[in-house]
């Protein structure tokens, strides 16, 4: 397997944990009493959209041609940590 192919399965698996944690984030809400739940359900389309940014931005790397892959890389990598970060900001509400 390439750098590139384990680079991308890595990314992969981290997307795969973030929907474990929404799964159990969409638990929490439906568990919440309504003041609670109002919040919880912020932070939770938050995380999503975190998810979806970063499923966005994979996709984009697997598409790269192999000219592009190092620049498209160099993008995604800066991307990932803002990603990530907002990621974490989102669920660590639910801790």
């Amino acid at each position: 397997m390439s750098n590139r192919d384990l680079y991308i399965e890595k990314a992969k698996a981290k997307i795969d944990q973030w929907n474990a944690e929404i799964d159990k984030m969409t638990a929490k809400v439906d568990e919440a009493e309504a003041d609670t739940k109002i919040e919880y359900q912020k932070q939770l389309d938050e995380a999503r959209e975190q998810r979806d940014e970063a499923e966005a931005r994979l996709e984009e790397m697997r598409q790269a041609s192999d000219d592009a892959w190092d620049d498209i890389k160099a993008g995604f990598d800066k991307a990932w940590d803002s990603i990530s970060n907002a990621f974490d900001r989102a669920t660590s509400r639910f801790k």
